[in-house]
């Protein structure tokens, strides 16, 4: 039981004595039976594995057949955007929207026969633990479903939020000012993921100790309770969207293009990348929207100043080539079109480029 005392700090207290939960286990009543002690304000912290484990999210291996083929499979599956990849690691986007290896999935502490997945929506797990939580004990905790992330540039693993209910997700202090007068313009605290970690520390990976309680904080419980939601980030905001073998093979023509400022100063700026990049393919053409073209911030067109021949065309096509996937990076979709015939034009084709549709 934590320590009742007087002094100030936080204490993060491992729950112990809980069994080998299986599908429709009562999660909340063996936390509840467990850990009687909970009180107001504390943050009870579950691991991934025993919410998806009770809830059934799990993949079956059948007899005979190779587990990592079926993990493999069960990835894909999961899989809504591979980000890096490197011989069997892949590093993917899952339908939850997490950036993770192996899309999440577990091979270990689970019997041979299963593989365990990410819960089905562990926002929604978190608000139910809560509430019944709520109901059998009469208090008011947070919760934060864990999962055991990599981290981008640095080896190791800590454990980070992918649920939570009844605490905010991200401490804001944009606006606030420092000691010295500083306005904070970008500082944004993810405590759930910081609870995360330091519940590991007492839970550990192979103790067999998957919920763990963090006493002693005082976070408000949010109006609008988003929970892990606003740590995803996305669209724009996402500087990190390919890992560098990805880029080329996830560009794509898009079908449709819609108008985005700044795409002119976007395509010169792919286009000295892509000449200096191939200094081997040397070609003289000039670009730019054409005044009968539609919105300038759609279409550049492309001209040949050299007399055409297949020395030209080489030239033109690779540094075409790696324009697109310069833009593709930046996060512009695109669409090339080769000029019907070159018959003495100076048209050599042209470029649709603009905002990238819109994600599910």
């Amino acid at each position: 039981m934590p320590d009742e005392g007087p002094a100030a700090g936080i204490s993060v207290c491992p729950v112990r004595g809980l069994p080998e939960f299986r599908p429709g286990d009562d999660l909340a009543g063996a936390i509840a039976g467990a850990a009687p002690w909970l009180a107001d304000g504390d943050v009870v912290v579950v691991t991934s594995k025993v919410v998806a484990k009770v809830e059934g999210n799990l993949v079956r291996v059948e007899p005979g057949t190779d587990r990592e083929a079926a993990r493999q499979r069960a990835i894909d599956a999961e899989t809504v955007r591979v980000v890096a990849r490197r011989g069997p690691l892949k590093i993917v986007e899952t339908r939850h929207g997490w950036v993770v290896a192996a899309a999440g999935i577990d091979a270990s502490n689970v019997a041979a026969d299963a593989l365990v997945l990410l819960p089905e929506d562990a926002d929604a797990s978190a608000r139910q633990l809560r509430a019944q939580l709520a109901g059998l004990l009469g208090v008011g905790v947070g919760v934060v479903v864990s999962d055991t992330f990599g981290r981008t540039w640095r080896d190791g693993l800590t454990d980070v939020a992918i649920g939570s209910a009844g605490l905010p997700a991200l401490l804001d202090h944009r606006g606030d000012v420092d000691a010295f007068g500083n306005r904070l313009e970008t500082t944004q605290v993810a405590v759930v993921d910081e609870l995360a970690a330091a519940a590991d520390l007492v839970k550990g990976k192979l103790a067999g100790v998957p919920v763990a309680v963090v006493r002693g904080l005082s976070l408000p419980v949010p109006d609008d309770d988003r929970g892990t939601r606003p740590l995803v980030r996305v669209g724009p905001e996402d500087l990190f969207r390919y890992g560098s073998r990805d880029v080329v093979p996830t560009r794509a023509p898009a079908a449709a293009i819609t108008p985005r400022a700044g795409a002119l100063e976007a395509a010169a700026e792919a286009f000295r990348t892509a000449t200096a990049a191939l200094p081997e393919f040397p070609v003289v053409f000039r670009y730019g929207p054409e005044q009968d073209a539609g919105e300038d911030d759609v279409v550049v067109d492309v001209h040949l100043s050299d007399v055409v021949g297949p020395a030209t065309g080489l030239a033109l096509g690779a540094v075409i080539g790696v324009a697109l996937v310069q833009l593709h990076a930046g996060g512009w979709a695109t669409r090339w079109e080769p000029a019907a015939t070159f018959g003495g034009a100076s048209l050599a084709g042209r470029l649709w480029l603009g905002a990238p549709p819109p994600r599910g």
